[in-house]
């Protein structure tokens, strides 16, 4: 079973994701609402993936999906986004995200994403 850090500044966007990715075999073991605290839950609990959001207060998912991939180069991180401008997802993927979503996806279309990477 995949083990799931998921972070989001919103709650509800917590939650959703949470429900989505239990309904299919994978486990939540942390949530994190901004990449300040994602780095620390990153670290504290080793998941297997991790799903991060772009905009987040603190610090921004790219910035913290950058220190992530610094403490662990293998890191799997799918960022999600409700902002799909091209710039930030090429500076995902050049910054070690795995995968990206834009939001709102379906279920199907996450755990198809999180299946793969």
């Amino acid at each position: 079973m995949k083990r799931i850090l998921v972070c989001d500044d919103s709650s509800f966007m917590r939650t959703h994701i949470k429900s989505m990715v239990t309904r299919n075999g994978f486990e939540v073991i942390g949530e994190a609402e901004d990449g300040l605290d994602a780095i620390v839950k990153y670290r504290e609990l080793k998941p297997d993936l991790v799903t991060m959001d772009i905009t987040m207060p603190n610090m921004s998912g790219i910035d913290a999906l950058k220190h992530i991939i610094k403490l662990d180069s293998d890191a799997r991180v799918v960022m999600l986004s409700a902002m799909g401008q091209e710039a930030l997802v090429k500076e995902s993927i050049l910054a070690g995200a795995k995968s990206f979503l834009v939001k709102p996806f379906s279920e199907d279309d996450l755990i198809k994403v999180l299946s793969k990477v």
